[in-house]
């Protein structure tokens, strides 16, 4: 006969383990919420390589850009930046200092990363023109003071906008140059000489297709940004206001200084209707 102990334990057993499924399958665990969609991750070499990835380009020798480069900068070769889209590229370099007659360097930092072709024109806008021209002024320049590089972002920093030049290495923001005594020279400033200001900015627009300062928008108050933007029949941007310090008039009434208006624009009489 069999077992009845046995058995009761027996059927105990699986009536406790039906009565857990039960209540595993009336109460479910919750997962956790689906983290949100910024990149998927390439699913090919190709594509995370980027559009511009020619196989043919490989080599461990270094570019023709690279080496006439060398001459003339202290620069880091860096590997292949690759990012979603159209973002990143090849042949990108961080430039550290610009080299002078004799052992004399020009500093930049932080030092930009940029693509070769960028790295050079900066140099030798740097090297050629820059220098100088602060020098006909009296000044000597020590190094320049870079305010963004390579950015993987939209332009203006507006999610969703079209890319900018800085996530292809093509562009860098420059803040202000430091003297040799110490002193810093903001490019913006408007208490610098407007002579010099003005050089600097005919120089700049005729090497880089794009220069963007004050006046341009609110996002170059502060800065003045480069950028070798290739544009359908060679078209170049070139917004960077050399402004004065306004000259405000004052009348006294009871001791106070109160402000004038500024004067209206005179109108030729053939123009007033």
């Amino acid at each position: 006969m069999p077992d009845i102990a046995a058995m009761r334990w027996l059927l105990a057993i699986l009536w406790l383990a039906g009565g857990w499924h039960g209540m595993a399958a009336a109460e479910p665990i919750p997962l956790p919420r689906p983290r949100p969609y910024f990149w998927a991750e390439p699913q090919s070499f190709r594509e995370a390589a980027g559009p511009d990835f020619n196989s043919d380009d490989v080599t461990s020798d270094p570019s023709e850009c690279r080496k006439r480069l060398e001459r003339v900068a202290i620069i880091d070769p860096m590997p292949r930046l690759i990012r979603p889209g159209a973002c990143g590229g090849g042949d990108m370099v961080r430039l550290s200092a610009l080299r002078l007659a004799g052992d004399a360097r020009i500093i930049v930092k932080p030092a930009p990363v940029v693509r070769c072709e960028m790295a050079e024109q900066l140099s030798t806008w740097i090297r050629d023109e820059v220098v100088p021209l602060v020098g006909a002024a009296g000044k000597a320049l020590h190094s320049v003071d870079t305010y963004d590089d390579f950015n993987c972002r939209g332009r203006n920093r507006v999610i969703g906008a079209q890319l900018s030049e800085h996530g292809k290495g093509n562009a860098v923001d420059v803040r202000s140059f430091t003297l040799a005594n110490g002193q810093m020279m903001e490019l913006t400033d408007m208490s610098e000489p407007k002579e010099l200001r003005e050089a600097l900015r005919e120089s700049a627009c005729g090497r880089f297709t794009t220069v963007l300062g004050p006046g341009s928008d609110s996002h170059h108050e502060g800065h003045i940004h480069l950028d070798i933007s290739e544009r359908s029949r060679g078209y170049r941007i070139c917004q960077w206001s050399v402004r004065e310090p306004s000259i405000l008039a004052f009348a006294l009434v009871d001791g106070i200084a109160i402000p004038l208006p500024p004067p209206r624009p005179t109108i030729p009489a053939a123009q007033k209707l």
